[in-house]
């Protein structure tokens, strides 16, 4: 057995820490979990307590190519051993340049791109943004509900959900308009896919029309699969919808890929399996496999339009980081890694689907590759959120050494974010823990 547990979760030792955490740090930043790490390898996080669990959240996503794989480990140390940073706007230096190389030649898309390095998500979607202004000469932006793309100003205000991201946090960027996602199961007319897909693109060239001008819009930002609201796949037909509406009004295509990135949908980038080639596209979270580290890549001339100086920072593209993103690229070279991905993707499903039907409280089971979700819900024909049980499910989890997360606008899906490396073993200890709490709920039939 993977999971070992010498103390009831959260352990006496975390509950200490809780306290330390509570008194020196801001209010703010939230925990999923109350347990305190102190190391972790491959699937499994061992707590201050000595207490093992296996981890179905990979830091956010970030972990694809599991905790501390050998190959980054000693990329990070070596290239700590040289130099740790010098700013690549002052002197720069050959890791960012291979970093850049590859996204340009991994991404999709067959046409010359260029990179910028960042340090984090939300400054990708910041950049992005920039970028596709001083390119079009345009000032409008559009994005879509349920969509999240980070918690700086401009990503805050294209993010869709306002509690906890845009809480008390007003006012918000210019010249954001949001548009409809093609959320088939929420969809009110139909869940057909090409159906919702037309409709809904329908809506979005009406907005566009009516409420902010094509002329006027200088990109339009969408997630392959949305992320915090609740691994909902965009059909291909969506997609390609929006790639013909972009490219005949010259509006910038930007996929914000921070998520669906690096194998977490089975395909390096979701948008190879949607079959669309972005204009832009923004990654972080598994590109440097838990250091930080972002990117923007994207068409050589769109990229190319700010002025020299226009767009940079202190940190973006940190030597230390490059090197373990060279390191995560070695791993997926020789395409084993995407086989497993896709195979975790398949159990992953087919566990899940068989759960559909023995548990009313699932509403909806989706997701693209080993990125899988759950939507609980407190009737299957209302689908009325049911937040209590995604919080307990979590909570029940936890105690019993496995992590999971919740995500969705309406806080009631369950997010799988398994490391690429886990063991079949591992992964079916995780989701029988995962059942148990299914059966845990269905039993004690939780209110709210």
């Amino acid at each position: 057995m993977a999971i070992q547990l010498k103390t009831s979760l959260p352990g006496p030792n975390s509950q200490l820490l809780m306290k330390e955490r509570r008194k020196h740090v801001a209010r703010g930043p939230f925990h999923t979990t109350p347990i305190f790490a102190s190391s972790a390898k491959g699937a499994l996080v061992h707590d201050v307590d000595g207490n093992t669990l296996i981890d179905l959240a990979c830091g956010i996503g970030v972990t694809n190519v599991g905790h501390a794989p050998p190959e980054l480990v000693q990329a990070i140390q070596a290239q700590a051993s040289q130099m740790l940073h010098t700013s690549f706007n002052v002197l720069p230096y050959r890791q960012y340049i291979d970093v850049a190389a590859a996204l340009n030649q991994f991404t999709p898309g067959d046409f010359p791109k260029k990179t910028l390095l960042l340090n984090s998500g939300a400054e990708a979607v910041e950049n992005a943004v920039k970028i596709a202004r001083a390119f079009t000469k345009r000032s409008s932006v559009v994005c879509f509900e349920h969509g999240y793309h980070g918690r700086t100003y401009m990503a805050m205000t294209l993010t869709s959900k306002v509690k906890p991201y845009r809480q008390d946090f007003g006012p918000f960027a210019s010249e954001v308009y949001r548009a409809p996602f093609p959320y088939a199961y929420r969809w009110p007319t139909t869940s057909d896919p090409e159906q919702v897909s037309r409709e809904c693109f329908d809506r979005f060239e009406e907005i566009v029309g009516t409420q902010v001008g094509a002329t006027n819009t200088a990109a339009v930002i969408i997630e392959p699969v949305l992320g915090e609201g609740g691994f909902v796949p965009a059909p291909k037909a969506f997609m390609k919808l929006i790639r013909e509406y972009c490219t005949t009004h010259g509006i910038v295509l930007i996929a914000d890929e921070i998520q669906t990135g690096f194998g977490r949908t089975g395909s390096l980038f979701a948008c190879e399996q949607l079959e669309i080639a972005p204009d832009l596209i923004t990654s972080a979270k598994g590109l440097a496999g838990g250091l930080p580290l972002a990117a923007v890549t994207g068409r050589a001339e769109i990229m190319d339009a700010p002025m020299e100086g226009g767009i940079g920072g202190t940190y973006g593209g940190n030597p230390v980081a490059c090197a373990s993103a060279l390191a995560v690229f070695r791993m997926f070279q020789d395409g084993k890694l995407l086989l497993r991905a896709q195979d975790l993707g398949n159990q992953i499903s087919t566990r899940l689907n068989s759960w559909k039907s023995q548990y009313p409280i699932i509403g909806d089971v989706r997701g693209l590759g080993p990125m899988r979700a759950l939507e609980l819900v407190k009737d299957q024909n209302t689908k009325a959120p049911h937040r209590d049980a995604t919080a307990a499910l979590i909570q029940y989890c936890y105690e019993n050494g496995v992590v999971i997360l919740s995500a969705g606008t309406f806080g009631n899906v369950i997010r799988l974010l398994v490391p690429l490396v886990i063991q079949d073993v591992e992964l079916k200890e995780a989701l029988d823990v995962l059942e148990s709490g299914l059966n845990f709920l269905s039993n004690k039939k939780p209110s709210g």
